[in-house]
C-alpha cells in the first residue's frame, strides 16, 4: 500500500476553462423585474448616502 505522504508527484488540481465557470447574466424580461432590480440599486445608494449624512452629523 502506497503512503500518501511520501508520494513524490501529487496530481495537479483539475482546471476549468473560463467559459465553463463564468458567472450568469442578469435577465430582466418583464418591466416589473426591471423596476424591482433598479429600485433596489437606488435604495442601496440612498441608504449609503443617508448613513454617511447621519454619521457626519
Amino acid at each position: 500500500m502506497a503512503d500518501p505522504q511520501n508520494d513524490p508527484a501529487p496530481e495537479a488540481p483539475k482546471t476549468y476553462s473560463a467559459q465553463d465557470v463564468r458567472q450568469g447574466q442578469i435577465i430582466l424580461r418583464k418591466r416589473w423585474q426591471r423596476w424591482v432590480f433598479f429600485g433596489g440599486l437606488a435604495a442601496l445608494v440612498l441608504f449609503v448616502l443617508l448613513m454617511r449624512i447621519a454619521g457626519a452629523a
